[in-house]
C-alpha cells in the first residue's frame, strides 16, 4: 500500500472508531436502562447487572457499525474533499477507484469483524446472557421476600417480611403454605436468613411459631427457638434454557434438528436468521459506497454536499454521475 493510501485510510479509520465508540457509548446506556429491572425485581448485585449488559455489547456493535462507517466516511471525505486533498490526488494522476480504494478496504476488514461477531462473538454471548436470566429468574431465593411487601414467589406460597437490613437478616417474617390437602401452615419468626444446606435453599428462622391447619380441621401450634424451612420444595428442577434464533449458531440455523418439535416448526424462521447472519455484514459495504457517492460520486463543489448527503435516503439522480 503506498504512502498516499496509507494516508487516506488513517484519515478515515480514526473516525470510524470515534463514531462506534460514541454510538457504542449511547446504545449501551440505553441498554443498561432496560436491564435495571434485574437490581431493582430481581434483587441482584451489580456485577449481574454488568455481566448482561456487557455480554449486549456484540449485537449491538454490529448494529451501530454500519452506521458509524457511513458517519466517519462523510466527515473525514467531506474535510478531505473541501480542503482539496481528494482534488490533488485527482491531479496527481489518481483514478476515482483509486481513490476510494482505502474506502473501501476499511469497509471490507468492517465487513470481516461483523461477520466473526455475527458467527461467533454474538451466539457464545447471547447463551452466556440467557443463562444468566435464567438462572435471575429461576433463583427463588433472591425473590422470595421483598421488604414490606407481600409476595408469591411460587404456587400456594405467601411471604411477607417487614424489613431486611444490610446484612440480610430479616425482620417479622411471616410465610403461609396452601397445601395440596387442603391444608395450611403459616409461619411467623422475629428473624431469617437465607442460607444454604446440602446445596438446597434453605431460609433459617429464629425465634418463631408454626400453626398448621391439617385437613380434618385440627389445629397444631409450635413454637421454636431455630427452624429450617426447606425452600427447594419450590423450584422446578425440569425447567431447561431455551435458545432462541438469535442465540444459535449458524449451522444450528441452516442445518436445524428437525426430529425437534419446536425447530421444525420454527425451521423457517431459523433459516432466515442463518441468512441474515451472513447478509448483514454487507451493510458495511453498501454504508461506505453511499458515503463515496456522496462526496466523489460528482464534481467538487465549493459550496459543499449538503445536498449529495441528504439524497443518500433516496434514489441517485440521473445528473449525478461518477464522472466528473
Amino acid at each position: 500500500m503506498r504512502l498516499i493510501d496509507r494516508y487516506l485510510l488513517r484519515q478515515l479509520l480514526g473516525p470510524t472508531v470515534l463514531a462506534t465508540i460514541a454510538l457504542a457509548a449511547v446504545a449501551l446506556l440505553s441498554t443498561s436502562l432496560s436491564q435495571l429491572d434485574i437490581i431493582v425485581s430481581q434483587r441482584q448485585s451489580a456485577l449481574v447487572f454488568l455481566e448482561v449488559t456487557l455480554l449486549a455489547m456484540p449485537q449491538l456493535i454490529n448494529m451501530i457499525l454500519p452506521i458509524a462507517l457511513l458517519v466517519a466516511a462523510l466527515v473525514a471525505l467531506n474535510r478531505l474533499h473541501v480542503d482539496q486533498e481528494i482534488v490533488v490526488c485527482f491531479a496527481g494522476g489518481m483514478s476515482r477507484w483509486r481513490v476510494i480504494a482505502p474506502a473501501m478496504w476499511l469497509a471490507a476488514g468492517v465487513t470481516v469483524i461483523a461477520l466473526v461477531l455475527n458467527l461467533w462473538v454474538q451466539p457464545a454471548a447471547a447463551r452466556a446472557s440467557r443463562e444468566i436470566l435464567f438462572q435471575v429468574r429461576t433463583d427463588l431465593a433472591a425473590t422470595l421476600v421483598r421488604e414490606g411487601e407481600f409476595t408469591e414467589p411460587a404456587p400456594n406460597l405467601t411471604v411477607y417480611a417487614q424489613t431486611i437490613d444490610s446484612g440480610g437478616l430479616i425482620h417479622n417474617l411471616f410465610i403461609h403454605q396452601a397445601k395440596s390437602d387442603g391444608g395450611a401452615s403459616t409461619y411467623i419468626a422475629d428473624e431469617g436468613r437465607m442460607a444454604k444446606r446440602g446445596g438446597k435453599p434453605v431460609l433459617l428462622m429464629h425465634r418463631g411459631s408454626n400453626q398448621e391447619f391439617s385437613k380434618t380441621g385440627v389445629l397444631n401450634f409450635l413454637s421454636f427457638d431455630d427452624y429450617v424451612f426447606d425452600l427447594s420444595q419450590f423450584l422446578t428442577g425440569d425447567e431447561m434454557v431455551h435458545y432462541k434464533p438469535s442465540d444459535r449458531y449458524l449451522h444450528e440455523l441452516l442445518f436445524p434438528d428437525l426430529t425437534q418439535d419446536w425447530e421444525k416448526k420454527n425451521y423457517c424462521k431459523l433459516l432466515a436468521e442463518g441468512h441474515s447472519r451472513l447478509s448483514t455484514p454487507l451493510y458495511n459495504i453498501t454504508f461506505m459506497a453511499f458515503a463515496l457517492w456522496a462526496i466523489i460520486g460528482g464534481g467538487f463543489s465549493r459550496l459543499g454536499y449538503g445536498r449529495r448527503i441528504a439524497s443518500i435516503g433516496g434514489a441517485p439522480r440521473p445528473s449525478e454521475s461518477w464522472a466528473s
